[in-house]
């Protein structure tokens, strides 16, 4: 059967011979410069990591490898050939391939169907299951997965879906893997094993990018490590000798320009521990998979920052107070009073707001303003019958509130900017003042302006004495913002800062 799973493409080269080079690849969208003139080789049968912060660039430069983007400028030369691919499946076809932190594998269908996906074996125009069936399963055992394949791929951990997924792309002939962020959502016995994989495929010749917010993860696997910052290269290092901290320092960088105007280089003075009402507490919080052991809690007139790298479970506990995800073990209690919200209905009553990290989610672009704002509070603002003139009263006063540019409720809100579009949003929660509210990635993919409108309005809700959770994975926006400062890392609270000075690479440590 081993003749239905290729081994990846192995090249005969000297060990610093590229079997792929970028150069002077830039990539702009729109008048924002993705990438500019970057430089990027992958050795055979080698690991290489690549780092950078939010928005320095690794997946636009990632996507231009695997055909999702064309470069506006730059060369791409694969086994010494030129190359531009037109598509991912182009670059599929010439062996390239890539697995994004989003799984795209069919949950319901079984495990062999899923590594053949699209490419089942036949016989006589009739899908050969048995023979499909063993060549999953050997594929799977050369990368450590020892499961049934007649299996359905939902019953199996996210971990070994994930091993699934790669085997996938392996077997498609890929004999360069590209692994965006896949560890954010695994355990840690997961990623070890998906490290070990990912070892088994460099010993057969495959060659792996591997992008990580985790940097003991990249120190761990990779032979080579590139940073970006800020859409340029900074630098590609052999990992012998290399540290945490080191990669830290490359990444955010010492000059004033790389540095949020918000603080300076040597960090922030977060105030004294807030000594107002307590609104909300969590006790030894669980949600097996997502996080474990969560215990703080959040004081009236409080920006409380949860600050954490992808995977870090801080959605997860947002979920958890908006009757999103029920826990299965600990406390939450509001205003002193233990609640346990299994529906969003539950917890808006309770008086919990949820602006989710996801824009597209929580507006509706293609009705008016004023509907975005009162859909919330139907049921208890505006009595059995739906009348368009108290909507749009409501609606007036909070846009003019909360700045919305035109400040016109009858607008449909899809013609507003994404910052205006975010004030919208808020300004549906600000109908009726929240006890708690909770911000998740509220100023992601804003101009610096837009920012801070939107977080002037959050300074103001403070003040107001409303007890706000600020999630984000921009240390910028928390460190600026946050009284206090949680850290999470896989799911569990690493460090909190309170009443001292913090800086950008302290944060980063504990993530």
């Amino acid at each position: 059967m081993a003749s239905l799973a290729p081994e990846p493409t192995a090249v005969s080269s000297t060990a610093d011979a590229p079997i792929l080079r970028l150069g002077g690849v830039t990539k702009r969208f729109g008048g924002a410069t993705a990438l500019d003139n970057v430089d990027f080789d992958l050795r055979p049968g080698e690991i290489h990591g690549l780092i950078g912060e939010n928005g320095a660039g690794k997946s636009t430069l990632m996507k231009i490898l695997s055909g999702v983007h064309a470069p506006d400028e730059g060369e791409i030369a694969l086994r010494g050939e030129a190359v531009r691919f037109a598509s991912p499946a182009e670059a599929k076809a010439r062996g390239v391939g890539m697995i994004y932190q989003e799984l795209s594998c069919m949950p319901q269908l079984s495990i062999a169907e899923n590594v053949f996906l699209g490419r089942q074996p036949t016989s006589g125009g009739v899908v050969s299951w048995k023979a499909m069936r063993a060549a999953a399963a050997e594929q799977l055992g050369s990368l450590g997965l020892k499961v049934d394949p007649r299996a359905p791929l939902g019953s199996l951990s996210l971990g070994s879906q994930q091993m699934v997924e790669i085997a996938r792309v392996v077997f498609s002939g890929a004999g360069i893997v590209v692994l965006d962020e896949p560890t954010s959502a695994l355990s840690g016995p997961e990623s070890e094993r998906l490290f070990a994989a990912m070892a088994r495929l460099k010993a057969q010749g495959a060659s792996l990018v591997f992008i990580s917010h985790f940097l003991e993860d990249v120190l761990a696997v990779a032979d080579r490590i590139t940073v970006l910052k800020n859409s340029r290269k900074v630098a590609t290092l052999a990992n012998a000798g290399l540290t945490k901290a080191k990669l830290i320092e490359l990444m955010i960088g010492r000059d004033a320009d790389a540095l949020a105007e918000s603080y300076a280089a040597t960090g922030i003075d977060l105030p004294p521990p807030a000594a107002g009402k307590t609104v909300l507490s969590l006790r030894g919080l669980e949600a097996p998979g997502s996080f474990s052991d969560i215990s703080f809690d959040l004081h009236a007139g409080e920006i409380l920052g949860l600050f954490g790298n992808l995977g870090a479970g801080m959605t997860e506990i947002a979920r958890a107070l908006f009757g999103q995800v029920v826990p299965a073990a600990g406390e939450i209690a509001l205003d002193g009073k233990p609640i346990r919200p299994r529906t969003t209905r539950e917890s808006k009553r309770l008086g919990i707001a949820y602006l989710s990290e996801n824009r597209r989610k929580t507006i509706f672009p293609r009705h008016e303003v004023y509907k975005n704002i009162s859909l919330a509070h139907l049921d208890t603002l505006l009595g059995p019958v739906l009348r368009p003139g108290p909507e749009v009263a409501i609606a007036r006063e909070q846009v003019g509130r909360t700045g919305v540019r035109p400040a016109n409720p009858l607008l449909n809100a899809g013609n507003l900017s994404g910052g205006n579009q975010q004030k919208v949003v808020l300004a549906k929660w600000l109908t009726k003042r929240p006890k708690v509210l909770i911000l998740n990635e509220p100023t992601r993919g804003m101009d610096v302006g837009a920012k801070r409108e939107v977080l002037d309005l959050v300074k103001a809700l403070k003040a107001e004495g409303v007890a706000i959770l600020l999630l984000s994975t921009e240390p910028e926006t928390v460190l600026a913002e946050s009284d206090r400062i949680l850290v999470l890392s896989r799911g569990r609270i690493t460090r909190e800062f309170a009443g001292e000075t913090v800086s950008k690479d302290r944060l980063m440590e504990f993530a």
